[in-house]
């Protein structure tokens, strides 16, 4: 059974475009297999859009990801296989803002169903601690307000109920698109929502009393969990990664230390920890993981979205003196 069809009515491609490209273990790596089985065959951005596809979709779609494990996801650079696989494909779930080359190939696709998650929950400007202009560039301009000049953060899967919020309109586009399985779709989506909300509960919970709010971060990718939660990021980055920061705002940094109680810098599993352990050195702290949840690999503190969150939980309460 081949399930691609011509057509889909506006809404559903609207829903469909939020899921993203992902680094699943149940997701297909292999080029060649993409496209023309008889499943629902989905190209997703990068893992936490993979994760979506797989947990709504389950034994009705193939997912292949277009981010390889281990692989930065603001890196990624299309190549020309992989824009075959989109065209063979019969749908496309990404997070427009986050992928440059992945926004200018699927747009550039003949697709008829392109998932943006952007488009399916509402993204912030939490601000960048020191926006450099490189990093700037290299985001979509669709993807920066129009009052401020700096980029919506993309980083939403990390706050529990903005991503049952992408969920839900994925499971939506799922069932339109394909509605030969529309039951099932809806049922994956109802069960992975009541996951989600489970989840925010005890962050919630967790977090409610804690000795401080402050925690410091290698990049800005927390500004929604921090948020949602009553906690404040300081992150040594802006949303950039790559970026490097100023000795000046090492400097600020290493007296917000003291003044707010921070005891950890955290760092990630896809890019260098050489900055995080800097400032730490230099202000006597720890240093821990917080995985912004880009990609899963060997080094990953769980072996889905939900194992990965569970361990930032369990950090955050450690840091922060969780009583």
């Amino acid at each position: 059974m081949n399930v691609r069809r011509p057509h889909i009515s506006g809404i559903a491609l609207a829903a469909v475009t939020a899921v993203g490209i992902g680094t699943l273990t149940a997701c297909s790596s292999d080029s060649a297999a993409v496209g023309n089985t008889d499943k629902f065959d989905v190209v997703a951005s990068f893992y936490p859009m993979a994760f979506l596809a797989e947990q709504i979709g389950k034994d009705h779609v193939k997912v292949t990801s277009l981010t390889e494990p281990g692989q930065e996801p603001h890196d990624l650079e299309i190549s020309a296989r992989q824009r075959a696989q989109l065209e063979d494909s019969d749908a496309a779930l990404y997070l427009k803002g986050l992928q440059p080359s992945v926004d200018e190939a699927i747009g550039q696709s003949g697709l008829d169903t392109k998932i943006d998650a952007a488009t399916l929950t509402k993204l912030e400007d939490h601000g960048d601690v020191e926006h450099d202009h490189e990093g700037e560039e290299a985001h979509s301009e669709e993807s920066h307000s129009e009052e401020e000049g700096h980029a919506l953060d993309p980083h939403v899967w990390l706050d529990p109920v903005k991503y049952a919020e992408i969920a839900k309109g994925v499971g939506t586009a799922f069932e339109k698109a394909d509605p030969d399985h529309a039951a099932d779709y809806k049922k994956n989506t109802e069960a992975l929502v009541k996951r989600l909300g489970a989840l925010n509960t005890e962050f919630v919970d967790g977090l409610k009393d804690t000795r401080s709010k402050v925690f410091f971060t290698n990049h800005s990718a927390f500004g929604y969990l921090a948020e949602r939660y009553g906690l404040t990021q300081e992150a040594i980055t802006g949303v950039d990664p790559d970026s490097e920061p100023s000795p000046a705002r090492m400097k600020e940094l290493q007296k917000e230390a003291g003044a707010d109680g921070v005891t950890t810098v955290f760092y990630e599993t896809l890019v260098s920890d050489k900055t995080a352990k800097t400032l730490a050195d230099d202000a006597g702290l720890k240093t821990d993981v917080l995985d912004p949840l880009e990609g899963i690999t060997d080094k990953s503190r769980g072996d889905d979205y939900f194992g990965v969150m569970e361990a930032n939980l369990a950090a955050l309460k450690t840091a922060l003196g969780a009583k």
